[in-house]
């Protein structure tokens, strides 16, 4: 029975979105020696992921990266499973506060050539957060110029140039680009809406954070925007 053959019914599983199949599938697979362990590492990885265990995913995720070597080792398959598992581990490492750790992962990502528009993005969130504005807002441009049309790179810098009071013009017009892409989006309504409320129009303010607020009532960044359209008002 060939590898392929053994991990089919899981893939088929996991193909569908039956996350919680395809693991229990994954798991219960015997200890063969023709089963390839890093390939089972990365399904496994991939479905604790998707099932938000993120704790479980890197265990699996970190062996893939760990046995993939450097970005000539292997072949093109390989090597892209090495990638997607590091942009993976990023955004985990960000979501558990672990910035440095993802910073490293995204880095490792542009060394190798693998530069899409979202992993510029995700390194000028951390930049942000770090306090390095210039660098994140380079990073947000780059994102942009690779795909105009990145919601998350749109969003992040219009907020960023509000935030800092800095060409509050072209801020808006990123952040109404990003709410056209991404309508349904709570986060591109409270960016908007900051840009709003930084340009003194604030009935325009008001309208976007409060659907952002409706969307997203626990969000303590939306009600803080709230709070001070109201004080500004």
């Amino acid at each position: 029975m060939t590898k392929n053959t053994v991990f089919h019914d899981g893939i088929v599983l996991y193909n569908k979105r039956d996350y919680n199949g395809a693991l229990t599938f994954f798991l219960s697979l015997p200890d063969d020696a023709s089963i390839d362990n890093i390939e089972l590492a990365y399904y496994i990885g991939l479905c604790y992921a998707r099932l938000k265990r993120f704790d479980d995913a890197m265990l699996y995720l970190e062996q893939v990266v760990t046995a993939g070597g450097s970005s000539d080792d292997g072949g093109e398959r390989k090597n892209g499973r090495v990638l997607q598992c590091r942009y993976i581990l990023s955004i985990i490492y960000v979501m558990s506060g672990r910035n440095k750790l993802a910073m490293f992962e995204l880095n490792k990502l542009l060394e190798t050539g693998y530069k899409p528009s979202h992993v510029y993005s995700s390194l000028a969130f951390l930049l942000w957060e770090d306090g390095d504005t210039d660098a994140c807002i380079a990073h947000y441009k780059k994102a942009i110029e690779i795909d105009p049309n990145n919601a998350t790179a749109l969003n992040g810098l219009g907020y960023v140039l509000a935030s800092e009071n800095r060409d509050l013009s072209a801020a808006l017009s990123y952040c109404k680009k990003a709410l056209s892409l991404e309508p349904q989006s709570p986060a591109c309504m409270d960016s908007l809406g900051w840009v709003y409320l930084k340009l003194g129009l604030m009935n325009d303010a008001f309208r976007y954070l409060n659907q952002a607020q409706s969307l997203l009532p626990d969000s303590e960044e939306i009600a803080a925007h709230i709070r001070m359209a109201q004080e500004l008002r």
